[in-house]
């Protein structure tokens, strides 16, 4: 499996952010990014003015971040081209999107903070709504903002990847919960939108460079094809086609970057020689094996129906499969979450 790392959800001028695109690119290129996913907020444009494809060794990918007629149930939406209103209710825009061939994830779906009134919450409402691809199950805006405190908020300002810890419980609990009915991929992202902001009256600082968010929560994606830029047209649509698929069939992870580079993780299933990656579904059988293997040795959780299971410690290590459930690995790493997987079914 060819692995490729990229950043979720990232914001530029054609919304939110203070980045235009290719500076934004710039910073993903040298902080060795293959593939960046923009979601600006409502708006198609920079897909329609040409701006999706390579920018040195990173390839650029343009969603958008659909919301409600009140601001609430963000949706990170993918391989559409076009925009819906914001009049029509979740419901309504997660079929869209499904009817249109493109992917979807909740955006930081349980949001509560309150340290700032300029930025409230804008967390997911609307749980009948079905049909949505996956969560965003680590936000690193959403946790930074929602630990923010008087007493804390000059320190948080100063180290902005030392704030964050874990995704939040009640996330994975709704996530594990939901992968029990059906398979819910999940995603980590950064909501960069490197604000800029007054300081003591007279100068402006850039608060959370897209440089130093894109050193925080990353996606990786496992595929059998390489993603490989090269002159010809297709070179775009073949890299739509490689990182969307993986996103759609749960191939992929979640990493904290801050904590090591998560590269090389992999969690398998195997039984003879046959091997299943995540998002696969598996039978259950007497041989069945769980195998993980991580870049640097680490505390390796097994997660059973959102419950754990077993913990091992180690750089590669094994477990036995006992039971019909959905499993997922939680990798932590001096005691820091490091790394979060997507779900194996077995049946």
């Amino acid at each position: 499996m060819f692995e490729y790392v990229g950043a979720v959800h990232v914001h530029s001028v054609y919304s939110d952010g203070s980045g235009k695109i290719d500076e934004i690119l710039n910073c993903a290129s040298e902080s060795g990014l293959d593939f960046v996913l923009l979601t600006d907020h409502n708006t198609l444009r920079p897909l329609e003015e040409g701006f999706e494809g390579w920018y040195g060794k990173t390839l650029l990918l343009i969603g958008c971040e659909i919301n409600d007629k009140n601001n609430r149930n963000h949706y990170l939406a993918f391989g559409i081209d076009k925009t819906f209103s914001t009049r029509l209710p979740a419901k309504e825009y997660v079929k869209l999107v499904n009817d249109e061939g493109g992917i979807g994830f909740i955006a930081h779906p349980h949001e509560k903070r309150d340290s700032m009134k300029e930025h409230p919450p804008y967390p997911w409402t609307d749980w009948d709504v079905d049909g949505y691809t996956g969560i965003e199950i680590w936000n690193h805006m959403s946790e930074w903002m929602e630990g923010l405190t008087e007493e804390n908020k000059y320190n948080r300002f100063m180290h902005p990847l030392k704030s964050i810890e874990k995704p939040p419980a009640e996330t994975l609990e709704v996530w594990d919960k939901q992968s029990e009915k059906r398979k819910v991929v999940g995603i980590g992202g950064i909501d960069a939108h490197a604000h800029k902001m007054n300081v003591l009256g007279f100068f402006e600082v850039e608060v959370f460079p897209y440089k130093v968010l894109f050193k925080s929560i990353r996606t990786h994606i496992l595929s059998e094809t390489e993603l490989v830029k090269n002159k010809k047209e297709t070179a775009l649509e073949d890299g739509k086609t490689i990182v969307y698929e993986a996103l759609k069939e749960g191939r992929c992870f979640v990493s904290n970057h801050y904590h090591g580079d998560a590269t090389g993780f992999r969690f398998t299933a195997y039984d003879g020689d046959k091997i299943y990656q995540m998002g696969d579904t598996v039978k259950l059988s007497d041989t069945l094996r769980f195998n993980v293997i991580l870049p640097e040795k680490a505390s390796v959780r097994i997660i059973c129906n959102g419950k754990t299971s077993e913990i091992k410690d180690g750089k590669e290590v094994e477990f036995l499969v006992k039971e019909e459930a959905v499993y997922r690995v939680e990798v932590y790493k001096e005691k820091n979450a490091w790394i979060f997987s997507n779900h194996v079914r077995v049946v």
